[in-house]
C-alpha cells in the first residue's frame, strides 16, 4: 500500500513542476491560468485512479518487483475460463495478501485445482515457490506448487508423575 503513496507523491511533483512552468512561461495569463487549473484538477483524479487500481489485480506480467520473491503462500484461487486466473497471495515476508491474475493456462488450472482440492481434504496449506520466474523473458504460467501439512501443536506434559493405585501394595 505504501507504494500509491510514492506515486502519487510523484503525480504531484510533476503537476508542481507542470504549473510552474506554466506559471513562468512567456504566454497570455488565460492560457497560463488553464494549464494551472488543468495541473490542479489532475491531481484528484490522478489519486482516484490510482486508489482504483489497488482492488484490481495486478497482471503477473507486471509483477517487476515481486521477481525476487522466492515464496508465496496460496490463500486463495479463481479461475474465469477461458479467460484468467485469479491468484490470492501472501508473498513470504509481507503480511498483507497481494492479488494477481495470470493468463488462462489449462494445464496450469488443472494443476492448481488439483492440488487445492487435496490441500483442502488434508487441511493443509499451499505453497507456490518463485511465482514470478521468468525463462527467456517470457512468463511460462507453469507453477511450482508444493502442499505444506499445518504445524502440529506441542504435546502437553503432564504436571506430576501419574499416580496409579495398586490394590496388591501394602503402604500401610
Amino acid at each position: 500500500m505504501d507504494i500509491i503513496y510514492y506515486l502519487f507523491a510523484g503525480a504531484v511533483l510533476l503537476m508542481g513542476l507542470l504549473a510552474s512552468i506554466a506559471i513562468w512561461a512567456p504566454r497570455k495569463l488565460p492560457v497560463r491560468a488553464a494549464a494551472l487549473l488543468v495541473a490542479i484538477l489532475i491531481l484528484p483524479w490522478c489519486y482516484v485512479v490510482l486508489a482504483g487500481l489497488l482492488s484490481m489485480p495486478k497482471p503477473q506480467s507486471l509483477a517487476w518487483f515481486e521477481t525476487k520473491v522466492e515464496k508465496a503462500e496460496l490463500l486463495g484461487a479463481s479461475f474465469a475460463e477461458g479467460k484468467a486466473i485469479y491468484l490470492w497471495l501472501r508473498l513470504e515476508g509481507m503480511t498483507e495478501p497481494r492479488y494477481f491474475v495470470m493468463p488462462w493456462r489449462k494445464q496450469t488450472a488443472q494443476q492448481l485445482e488439483d492440488t487445492i482440492d487435496a490441500a483442502t481434504k488434508s487441511r493443509a496449506g499451499i505453497v507456490i515457490f518463485k511465482p514470478f520466474q521468468k525463462r527467456d523473458g517470457v512468463l511460462l504460467g507453469q507453477l511450482n506448487i508444493q502442499i505444506v501439512p499445518p504445524p502440529t501443536a506441542p504435546q502437553k506434559l503432564p504436571r506430576f508423575p501419574a499416580r496409579v493405585f495398586n490394590p496388591r501394595a501394602t503402604d500401610i
